[in-house]
């Protein structure tokens, strides 16, 4: 069994910090769970351009606002508690935070730890089923 707290793992290495966001990653690839499991803050008034080109993502709002934009199409959706959004084409969107969000993010395949968004707002995939 893993048993982890927020607060502590805040206060370890498995919180990564940006301009834009920061994310604590309470389960990662290591832990052999299949997916990683994260408590992401966006700091307010933020753009963020992602585009998971290896990974699938579902993120739930936990509080705040914010809206997420979709490229290719130019929609436009609000997030605000209670909203859960899933990337399951490799949307290719900006995320913004109009106030600060915490959200609860799922990732397959699951995140190592320290991954942050290259130039393209791609994670990384590691294929070392070891880390």
């Amino acid at each position: 069994m893993i048993v982890r707290t927020l607060a502590e793992s805040e206060q370890s290495d498995r919180r990564v910090v940006t301009r834009t966001w920061e994310s604590t990653r309470l389960l990662l690839k290591n832990d052999r769970m299949g997916f990683s499991f994260h408590i992401t803050t966006i700091y307010a008034k933020t753009e963020t351009h992602i585009h998971y080109q290896n990974h699938l993502e579902a993120v739930y709002c936990i509080s705040g606002e914010g809206e997420v934009e979709t490229l290719t199409d130019g929609k436009i959706h609000s997030i605000h508690p209670g909203t859960l959004y899933a990337l399951d084409r490799h949307d290719d969107h900006l995320l913004r935070g109009i106030t600060e969000m915490k959200l609860a993010c799922v990732f397959n395949p699951p995140l190592t730890g320290k991954e942050v968004h290259d130039e393209n707002g791609v994670y990384p995939l590691n294929a070392d089923p070891a880390s």
